[in-house]
């Protein structure tokens, strides 16, 4: 009896385990593998560096305190989007810069919706600060 009980233990661990997209055996290509070259703007590089990193409080310090998100064209609260989808998505590829560094399309990972591609496009004023942020999915 206690041999069935382990036996089924374990296959329901195993089953879980593979289930759950094998824990521990997730490929995370992180910022310092990607060439950041092509990103001209210092302040939009060291802020796609702090979205990689995981690091919120990084991030929100390049944004001002009222910046806005527009996700697809419609306006959605940047402190909320910011707070939920730092350290749950991250780029694993830089694919292409316009705009003098301040427009980036890239591949994006999430846990939640896969893979796919996006932009993230960067409105920066004259006090060196986001105050605009353009996301949503990209077609390149």
């Amino acid at each position: 009896m206690k041999k069935t009980t382990y036996l089924i233990s374990l296959l329901m661990f195993i089953s879980f385990f593979n289930t759950c997209g094998q824990i521990g055996n997730h490929e995370h290509k992180e910022v310092e593998s990607m060439n950041l070259n092509s990103i001209k703007n210092n302040i939009v590089k060291q802020a796609f560096e702090a979205w990689q990193q995981g690091d919120s409080k990084l991030w929100f310090s390049f944004f001002t305190n009222d910046a806005q998100l527009y996700d697809d064209g419609k306006l959605r609260d940047f402190n909320n989007f910011s707070t939920n989808a730092i350290g749950e998505e991250w780029f694993t590829s830089l694919d292409k810069v316009e705009n003098e560094g301040l427009s980036i399309y890239r591949k994006i990972h999430t846990k939640k919706w896969g893979d796919f591609k996006t932009y993230f496009k960067f409105y920066i004023n004259d006090k060196e600060k986001i105050y605009r942020l353009e996301i949503g999915q990209a077609d390149y």
